[in-house]
């Protein structure tokens, strides 16, 4: 992986945040292990084509998971569900370049959060096999938390 690449992908971290006017949502995650990643996705019309607008997300997970996620919203803009839906992990998590082992679930958990929101809109279940989709209404914070108190292996301190 490239650390500079990952450093200045969160020193200047793109899209971070909810999207209240979406048109879709995709969330995936391990309640258990607390990696999380919410993908909110705003389409527009261009050349008589519906294509991605913009996107945001918010992640519970570590420093590859938000790299991803950032770098990932920027990829998709201007593409239609179509070509959003192929790309791949290693794709989405490109400009990092290669992930070690242990972080090539960061990768899948963000291509299954777009996955689960471009597929949200067919009424289809997410395609992703790697991360578990979990509960879209609320914050992630929330899903996160709920989870938690079924659970009872994750705790939240939110400080300000």
């Amino acid at each position: 992986m490239d650390e500079a690449a990952l450093q200045q992908a969160l020193t200047d971290t793109q899209n971070l945040g909810e999207m209240p006017d979406a048109d879709a949502v995709g969330t995936v995650g391990s309640p258990d292990c607390g990696d999380m990643v919410r993908l909110w996705i705003k389409y527009k019309e261009k050349d008589g084509r519906k294509v991605i607008d913009k996107a945001s997300f918010q992640s519970f997970g570590c420093q590859t998971a938000i790299a991803v996620a950032s770098i990932a919203t920027e990829l998709i803009r201007g593409k239609t569900k179509e070509e959003a839906l192929s790309l791949s992990a290693e794709e989405l998590s490109k400009p990092l370049g290669p992930l070690p082992p242990m972080k090539i679930h960061c990768g899948q958990m963000v291509e299954g959060a777009l996955r689960a929101a471009l597929e949200a809109e067919q009424k289809a279940a997410p395609a992703s096999a790697a991360p578990m989709a979990v509960d879209q209404s609320g914050t992630l914070a929330d899903a996160l938390s709920a989870a938690g108190k079924t659970q009872g292996k994750i705790k939240i301190v939110l400080t300000s």
